[in-house]
This record gives C-alpha cells, sequence and structure tokens, in this order.
C-alpha cells in the first residue's frame, strides 16, 4: 500500500483529474479523495485524515488559507501544500501563517509537485523556488491575519457585524476591531470599497 494518502482540492474537474494521473503514477502515492470546495475538503480531511491535501488557493465560498486553519484544527497532522496563481507576499505568507507546510505556484512542474507533496508528507517545508525571499518581503496594505480574512469574506456576502459575529463565534465589538484593521489595511473608507478591494485582489471568492 502506499504510504501517502493525498487529498486534492480544486474546483475544476479537469485540474483534478490531472493531478490524480500525475500523482497515482508514483508508486509511495494515492489519492485518498477529491473535494471541489473549502466546506467539502473539512469534510473529507476530517474523516480521512490525508498525509497531505493538495489544494488551491481561490476556492469557492472560502480561501485556501482560511482552510487550512479549519482543516488543520482537525487533523493536525496533516500537511497542507497550497497551489496558486499569485506570487504576491501577502497571499504566501498568509497560507504559511494559517499552517500550510507548503506554497507552490500552479505553474510548477510536475516533477515539482511530485517532490513537494514528499517533501510536505516527511514534515520538510516547500516554498516555491521562484519566490525567492518574496514571502519574507514586507508588503504593506495586505498582510491580512486568517481570522481578518474569515471576517472580510463575510463581509462580502454582506453579513452585518452581528450576523459575522454568530457565524464566527466571536463577540460583535471583536468583530468591528477586525473590520476596522482591514479596511486601514486597504486604504478604504467604507464597506463598499473595502469589497471592491477584497475582489481586485483576488482575497476572497464572490461564488
Amino acid at each position: 500500500m502506499p504510504e501517502i494518502g493525498v487529498l486534492l482540492v480544486d474546483d475544476h474537474a479537469l485540474v483534478l483529474r490531472g493531478f490524480r494521473r500525475l500523482l497515482e503514477d508514483e508508486p509511495d502515492i494515492y489519492v485518498a479523495g477529491e473535494a471541489s470546495d473549502g466546506p467539502e475538503a473539512l469534510e473529507l480531511a476530517a474523516r480521512i485524515r490525508p498525509s497531505v491535501v493538495v489544494m488551491d488557493f481561490a476556492l469557492p465560498s472560502m480561501n485556501g488559507a482560511i482552510a487550512t486553519r479549519h482543516i488543520l484544527k482537525s487533523s493536525p497532522e496533516t500537511a497542507v501544500l497550497i497551489l496558486s496563481m499569485h506570487s504576491e507576499p501577502c497571499y504566501v505568507r498568509t497560507c504559511l501563517d494559517a499552517g500550510a507546510r507548503g506554497y507552490l505556484l500552479k505553474n510548477a512542474m510536475d516533477l515539482e509537485l511530485v517532490q513537494a507533496v514528499r517533501q510536505v508528507a516527511s514534515g520538510v517545508p516547500v516554498l516555491d523556488r521562484r519566490l525567492g525571499s518574496l514571502a519574507l518581503q514586507e508588503d504593506a496594505g495586505e498582510d491580512l491575519t486568517t481570522r481578518e480574512l474569515e471576517v472580510l469574506q463575510l463581509i462580502v456576502h454582506g453579513k452585518s457585524n452581528k450576523d459575522i459575529a454568530t457565524v464566527l463565534g466571536l463577540s460583535a465589538n471583536t468583530v468591528a476591531v477586525h473590520r476596522a484593521s482591514i479596511m486601514q489595511n486597504f486604504d478604504a473608507h467604507n464597506t463598499a470599497e473595502t469589497v471592491v478591494c477584497a475582489i481586485r485582489k483576488g482575497l476572497v471568492s464572490i461564488a
């Protein structure tokens, strides 16, 4: 039996099919499951407890950083490898801060992906070589915590502070503080500007 069970998470069926074919050609790797969005990934990860989750950053309902944080709560032994088209430092840092063990750009070579899966499964962090030290650079205006990203996702979906507090189990005052911090980071003056900025930066999904 192959040693490394992988959960694939992407909202494009062709991408999932390609990753499955690539990984199942390897004698030590098998695909334990597939998910097309964040909630499905959380449910599957908790149930099958894969060695590695290979997950797209841009997912319906919640992004990869938020999903990572929740997956690791229920399955802390699982390693999360994020695949993304975004090379900006804010994306990389946000995912690593959420607990992801690796971050690869989506146009990585097939061999790089296979090696990255093995590496994170063995406990060794992976950062796409094309990023260099990019993820360590300061990037004022885009450095949001994973909790702020959760709040931001709900703001984009039109939720009030009270609604967000209920969903996330926070006080309304705490949500208001997070909202103010997000707006300050974006240099936004109202909710509409915050939403436009978040979508333009690709930090949230509107699906």
